[in-house]
């Protein structure tokens, strides 16, 4: 039998104080905040006793350090996974935000189709590489619970194609924030979303940089 449930586990906050959006960039470390945010994570998933037998990551610098605390506690070593990746984005690098788009408007071509989404990889894409991903993950053990530490924007696109909804979306209304856990049960080959946490809610952060 494969792994009963899977987590989700999004990164915490990251050291950004220019505020760009940071997509697949380098050097982009978690905050002394966001430490602490990964660390609540795994506490909570320690504090319910969850069977975790496997713990894989994004290869970005946010993901591999938010899934530290989760290696100390439950005693395993963590595997890169590359499909657990942010998504690529051509405004990597740019601060966001309608002031700052107004003045360049050689960017707006990258709006033509935000079905796709045309300005980087597509929804279609990103549903199919976490899909492969949690199942690899799932499958990679003979029971118990995995955990997957990722991005925001791949976390909730997978919510959204396990629940039947429309892939484009106002990002502005996603629920994932940040060191959030989103948890899905692993049944005949299918999963099912049974579980949202915010552990690190009563932690003040900043949600600036996601793509």
């Amino acid at each position: 039998m494969p792994a009963n449930r899977i987590h989700l586990v999004r990164h915490g906050e990251v050291y950004n104080p220019t505020g760009v959006l940071y997509e697949q960039l380098p050097n982009f470390h978690l905050s002394e905040t966001g430490i602490a945010m990964a660390r609540a994570a795994a506490e909570e998933l320690k504090s319910q006793s969850a069977p975790i037998k496997a713990l894989f990551a994004s290869p970005l610098d946010r993901a591999q350090e938010s899934a530290a605390p989760f290696k100390e506690l439950f005693n395993l070593e963590i595997q890169t996974d590359p499909r657990l990746i942010e998504p690529t984005n051509v405004f990597k690098g740019k601060k966001m935000g309608v002031k700052n788009l107004a003045m360049k408007p050689h960017l707006w071509w990258h709006f033509r189709n935000p079905a796709r989404p045309s300005w980087g990889e597509s929804y279609k894409s990103i549903v199919k590489r976490m899909n492969d991903a949690m199942v690899s993950a799932a499958e990679s053990v003979s029971s118990g619970d995995v955990v997957l530490v990722t991005h925001q924007l791949p976390i909730w696109i997978t919510h959204l194609a396990l629940e039947n909804s429309p892939l484009s979306h106002d990002p502005r209304k996603r629920r994932c924030s940040l060191s959030s856990i989103t948890t899905f049960e692993y049944v005949n080959g299918s999963f099912i979303e049974i579980g949202y946490s915010e552990p690190a809610k009563k932690i003040t952060s900043i949600d600036n940089g996601a793509v």
